[in-house]
């Protein structure tokens, strides 16, 4: 603080001259002070103000007004605290942020693109798309697939190989 000690004031004044002495010559000390305990400089000027105010509503009740300016000191440190506690409370009722969600577009485009396999899946011959839809879609082993298809798995290599070549150069011709 810049001064310590407040000239003493005189038990005549009224409120609005005692606060506004007070007020040209600590104001600028009481907003530092209030802002190295809330860490916001406009919050700050709120809680001295808002002191400065109840000190004003309170003239008549001090019983030493020289010990005025450790009144106000008292009422910035007490309303700072109860703006952290606020910041606190809201802070812990904040609401989740949600998680990222694809965009619309996204989704449409993967809409466009899954369409487009299932109709360069439809062109395939019967074995090479069985032997596709079970391992990508049915995420089945090739001998899970042979038993199904009822081939070997050799054969299942040979028609996923084949139906995987034959998808790739539809789909490139499409796109």
């Amino acid at each position: 603080m810049a001064r310590a000690t407040a000239a003493p004031l005189s038990v005549e004044w009224d409120a609005d001259h005692a606060v506004t002495e007070l007020y040209r010559e600590h104001y600028r000390p009481l907003v530092r002070l209030a802002a190295l305990l809330v860490r916001d400089h406009a919050t700050a000027e709120e809680v001295v103000q808002d002191s400065f105010v109840a000190m004003h509503g309170a003239w008549r009740r001090l019983r030493d007004p020289s010990k005025a300016l450790s009144y106000l000191r008292q009422a910035v440190v007490n309303k700072a605290r109860s703006v952290l506690r606020h910041r606190a409370v809201v802070e812990k009722h904040a609401p989740k942020a949600l998680p990222d969600a694809p965009s619309a577009e996204h989704g449409a485009l993967n809409l466009l693109e899954r369409e487009a396999v299932i109709r360069a899946l439809r062109k395939l011959p019967t074995r090479q798309r069985e032997a596709i839809v079970l391992r990508y879609y049915g995420d089945l082993s090739e001998a899970q697939i042979a038993h199904a298809m009822g081939i070997s798995r050799g054969a299942v290599k040979s028609h996923t190989s084949r139906g995987i070549s034959a998808l790739r150069s539809v789909l490139e011709q499409t796109t």
